[in-house]
């Protein structure tokens, strides 16, 4: 389950909750004083975190694009994929 740091908008307090995002979106709409706190750079995502699965799917399965070759290959195959 997600940890979301807060803080507090009228009072400056800081702190970090646990909410599932279905829940995190109930707390916004009750409390609008209370907003993400994206100060603390270790808990925002970053530009890093982008294009990684891909990455993991052609280390852990060399073979996909094969796969994906012989789908567009197919006799009536509409497939519009592309190989990565």
């Amino acid at each position: 389950m997600p940890t979301y740091p807060i803080i507090n908008t009228e009072t400056g307090e800081q702190k970090e909750i646990t909410l599932s995002i279905a829940e995190w979106e109930v707390f916004k709409g009750e409390n609008p004083c209370w907003q993400r706190d994206w100060s603390d750079p270790s808990t925002a995502p970053n530009s890093g975190e982008c294009g990684e699965l891909i990455d993991k799917l052609h280390k852990s399965h060399p073979s996909w694009n094969d796969v994906l070759k012989k789908v567009k290959k197919s006799d009536g195959s509409k497939s519009k994929m592309d190989t990565y």
